[in-house]
């Protein structure tokens, strides 16, 4: 049996972090971007208009992607939890 490097774990930590975060910011960018071109092209430079949309898109990508970030994090806490007397010794 090998035992697991911390630094394995914190890769796959790292990894995990990037693969449940990703849909939100994702659609945090996009929406951010069209609201930016809808700003220039009306010539609205508000600054808090882009604030309501933004907020209600993570919302619903929270909502419709929160089933798979919770499986990456509670698979990725199984895993550790799982192998902790591997990576302990």
């Amino acid at each position: 049996m090998e035992t697991l490097s911390m630094f394995d774990i914190l890769r796959q930590a790292v990894w995990v972090v990037i693969m449940a975060s990703m849909p939100a910011l994702v659609v945090a960018m996009l929406v951010g971007v069209l609201l930016g071109v809808v700003q220039t092209a009306t010539s609205i430079q508000e600054q808090t208009l882009a604030f309501v949309p933004k907020i209600i898109a993570i919302f619903a990508a929270l909502v419709l992607f929160g089933p798979f970030m919770f499986v990456q994090v509670g698979d990725f806490a199984r895993f550790v939890l799982k192998n902790l007397h591997r990576f302990v010794q």
